[in-house]
C-alpha cells in the first residue's frame, strides 16, 4: 500500500514454502525451509492504462474453473508506486487474486528479480502470502482480509480497539487484554529481522540504493534544464552529494546490525487481523506490563502474551490478534536502525504528511523495548517468564541509531520522489512530497547529529 500496491490483504496463508536462501545449517537449526517452488511466469502484459482486461486474462489462467460471468473487479486506488487490482467471486472476496501491474519506469529504482525474490524468502518464513504467478509486468498474488492500518493506529492504541465490535457473548468470561498495534509492529518486523538467509550477509543495500537514486535526479537538477518549479526548495546536486557522503561517512559508523529489511514500512503496509475461535483454556494476561512477562498462547502469534492456562468447564471463543507487512518492492539487506527510523518517520503520513506525528521519545523507546526482546528471543533463542532481558544501555543506542538513520529514510525518498515525479502515471503530487522529505531531512540533521551513543 502506500509507495507499494494499496490493499487490504494479511501477508499470511496456508502453509509456508521453503526458502531459496537459507543454508544446511540454518535448516538444521530449524530457521531455514529448502527450496521453493518455482513461480510460473505467464507472457501476459496488462496494460497500465486499462488494466481490467489484462486482470482478467490472467485471472481466467490461474483458476479456469471461475465462470467468467461471475468474476468481479475491484480497483484499489491508495498505492503510488503500482497499480492494483482484486479478481474474486465470493463477495466477501475470500477467494480473490490481486493482480498487481508495475508503474511506469519503476524499474529504474525497482529490481524486479530481487524482489521476486525475496518475495518468496519472506513466504518461505510464513512472512508473506501465496504468490501465484509473476506476468511480463506485474505479479498475480493471495488476497486475505485485514485492516490496513494508519498513523492514529500505531500511535493511539484506544482509538484502535474502537475499531472493533463487542465480543461474542460466550467470549467475554475470558480475560484477553488487546495488544496495541505499534508492539505488535515492532515483533513482526523482528521476525523480519531475524530471517538469516544464506550464512554470510551482503552488504547493505542502503549506499547503492542512494547512489542510484541520485544518478537518476542529476539530469533533472541539471542547470540546463528549465525548471523553476523544480530548483525551488530543492537542493542543489552539489549539496545532494555533498550531504551523502557526509551520511556515508557518518551512519556506517554506527555499528548498526545488516539484517534482511522491509525498508518501506510506512503503516499502509502493515495490515492488523484479528481473528476468533474456540479454546479449552482462557490464558489470562498479565497487567500492567507493556514489555511482556509470560510464554505467548499457542492460538497466537509471539506478541500476545497470555500469564497461564486455565481449563474451562466449555471451550469458548479465543482471540488471536496478527500483523503482517505487504508490498516487498524495497526489501533487502539494510541496516536494522534504517527500517525502524524509516517506519517511524511513517508516523506522519504520506498523502497527509504532518511531522508533529513523529513518535516521541518515550514512545519510541517502548517500541524499541518490545523490538529487542522480540529479536533477541528469535535469534538468541532466549527465553524466561519476563522474556529476554533489555538493558537501559541497548535501548538508549537502538535510539540513537534509529534516529540518525532517520535522515538517510528522508533523503532516499526525497530522491524517488523527484524521480516519480518524472516519469509516474499515478495521480498524486511527488514534486511537493519530495520537498517535504528534504526540508524534514535539513531540519532534524543537527537534532540529531547532537545525540551521542553511550560510551
Amino acid at each position: 500500500m502506500g509507495r507499494g500496491s494499496g490493499c487490504s490483504e494479511l501477508g499470511m496463508a496456508g502453509a509456508a514454502g521453503r526458502c531459496p536462501d537459507c543454508s544446511e545449517a540454518d535448516r538444521a537449526r530449524g530457521r531455514g525451509r529448502g527450496v521453493p517452488p518455482c513461480v510460473p511466469h505467464l507472457g501476459i502484459a496488462v496494460d497500465e492504462g486499462d488494466v481490467l482486461p489484462g486482470a482478467l486474462r490472467l485471472v481466467r489462467e490461474l483458476r479456469p474453473g471461475w465462470e467468467p460471468a461471475r468474476v468481479k473487479t475491484k480497483l484499489f486506488t491508495d498505492g503510488i508506486t503500482n497499480k492494483l487490482v482484486a479478481c474474486y467471486t465470493d463477495e466477501d472476496m475470500v477467494d480473490a487474486v490481486l493482480v498487481r501491474i508495475y508503474g511506469r519506469k519503476t524499474e529504474l529504482f525497482v529490481d524486479r528479480e530481487t524482489e521476486l525474490r525475496n518475495f518468496q524468502v519472506l513466504r518461505a518464513h510464513g512472512c508473506a502470502p501465496d504468490l501465484y504467478c509473476a506476468f511480463q509486468n506485474g505479479l498475480c498474488y493471495e488476497f486475505l482480509p485485514g485492516i490496513a492500518l494508519g498513523p492514529d493506529h500505531v500511535r493511539d492504541p484506544r482509538i484502535f480497539r474502537n475499531l472493533f465490535e463487542t465480543p461474542p457473548a460466550p467470549s467475554r468470561a475470558l480475560t484477553h487484554v488487546s495488544v496495541a498495534p505499534s508492539r505488535l509492529v515492532a515483533q513482526e518486523m523482528a521476525r523480519v529481522h531475524a530471517i538469516h538467509a544464506n550464512g554470510s550477509l551482503p552488504k547493505p543495500i542502503l549506499w547503492q540504493k542512494l547512489h542510484k537514486y541520485l544518478t537518476l535526479v542529476k539530469t533533472d537538477l541539471s542547470p540546463k534544464v528549465p525548471n523553476p518549479s523544480l530548483h525551488q526548495d530543492v537542493p542543489s546536486l552539489e549539496t545532494l552529494e555533498h550531504e551523502l557522503a557526509w551520511m556515508k561517512e557518518t551512519l556506517s559508523q554506527l555499528g548498526s546490525p545488516v539484517v534482511l529489511c522491509h525498508n518501506d514500512l510506512l503503516c499502509k503496509n502493515i495490515i492488523y487481523n484479528r481473528t476468533r475461535g474456540w479454546c479449552a483454556a482462557a490464558w489470562r494476561a498479565q497487567p500492567g506490563k507493556w514489555g511482556g512477562g509470560s510464554a505467548p498462547c499457542p492460538l497466537t502469534p509471539l506478541g500476545t502474551r497470555w500469564l497461564r492456562p486455565q481449563p474451562l468447564a466449555a471451550p469458548r471463543f479465543a482471540f488471536t490478534e496478527q500483523v503482517r507487512f505487504i508490498d516487498y518492492e524495497y526489501t533487502g539487506y539494510n541496516y536494522q536502525a534504517f527500517d525502524i527510523g524509516n517506519h517511524f518517520n511513517e508516523f506522519a503520513g504520506v498523502k497527509e504528511v504532518d511531522y508533529r506525528l513523529y513518535p516521541s521519545k518515550d514512545t519510541q523507546l517502548q517500541w524499541l523495548h518490545s523490538y529487542l526482546q522480540a529479536y533477541k528471543q528469535l535469534t538468541q533463542g532466549e527465553q524466561g517468564g519476563a522474556g529476554p532481558a533489555v538493558s537501559d544501555k541497548e535501548l538508549e543506542a537502538l535510539y540513537v541509531q534509529v534516529n540518525k538513520f532517520s535522515l538517510a529514510s528522508h533523503f532516499l525518498w526525497a530522491c524517488w520522489g523527484l524521480i516519480q515525479d518524472k516519469y509516474s502515471t499515478i495521480d498524486f503530487n511527488f514534486l511537493r512530497y519530495a520537498k517535504l522529505r528534504f526540508k524534514q531531512y535539513f531540519k532534524m540533521k543537527p537534532v540529531v547529529t547532537a545525540l551521542q551513543l553511550s560510551k
